[in-house]
């Protein structure tokens, strides 16, 4: 166990290095972790690994005192009963609009029929933007390949993530509107945050501290 007495729940995959960083700035010695991509347990320094989207599961059950994940994934499951706790700032994606290049099909949709489609894996957050604006939108929900639902006409626009927007490109498409901007953030189980007070408030301070100077 880590000097805090606390479990970590950490994000695989992208956000994982900038977490092991801000882990290291707080003595945990994350080198076994770095080491071991299959292992998800790594019970010596009180940290288990898994995708961003379980971190608020593990988290509001208690099986994690505190974790790292996306605020994209705090955006789409507000009903989690955790606490959010920092910006680490690191991370940053863009939350978008995108659809193919050349006349706005999303756009020519609702004018046409008063309904647009759109794909995304993040139907609550696309949902009320679209609402909070007063456009029709059907929500169509995928897990994977978003960008090729404007391709294969299985709808006229997305809802995604983006980081350098890349990927965007490769695949023919441009970002229409920017709905937020994403960055990792430190998150709490209730419980723990009144008992295990000052080791939360401690492990805080020093990543906080970390990633205050990275941004600078």
């Amino acid at each position: 166990m880590n000097r805090f007495g606390l479990t970590i729940a950490v994000p695989r995959g992208a956000l994982l290095g900038g977490a092991l960083d801000l882990l290291e700035s707080a003595s945990i010695d994350t080198s076994e972790v770095r080491a071991n991509d299959r292992k998800l347990l790594f019970a010596d320094i009180g940290v288990v690994t898994m995708r961003p989207s379980d971190v608020p599961t593990y988290v509001e059950a208690g099986a994690a005192d505190v974790g790292i994940t996306g605020k994209d994934v705090l955006m789409e499951h507000p009903e989690r009963q955790i606490f959010e706790l920092a910006d680490l700032g690191f991370g940053e994606c863009q939350m978008v609009v995108a659809s193919e290049d050349g006349p706005d099909r999303a756009a020519a949709a609702l004018a046409r029929l008063g309904v647009m489609r759109i794909a995304t894996k993040y139907p609550r957050i696309a949902a009320e933007y679209f609402e909070q604006s007063g456009r029709q939108a059907e929500i169509v929900t995928v897990n994977g390949s978003v960008e090729l639902a404007p391709l294969t006409g299985l709808a006229d626009a997305i809802v995604d993530l983006t980081a350098t927007g890349i990927t965007l490109q490769e695949n023919g498409l441009v970002v229409r509107e920017q709905i937020a901007t994403v960055t990792a953030r430190l998150v709490a189980n209730r419980v723990a945050h009144r008992l295990k007070a000052s080791a939360i408030d401690e492990f805080v301070a020093l990543i906080s501290g970390r990633a205050q100077n990275t941004e600078a």
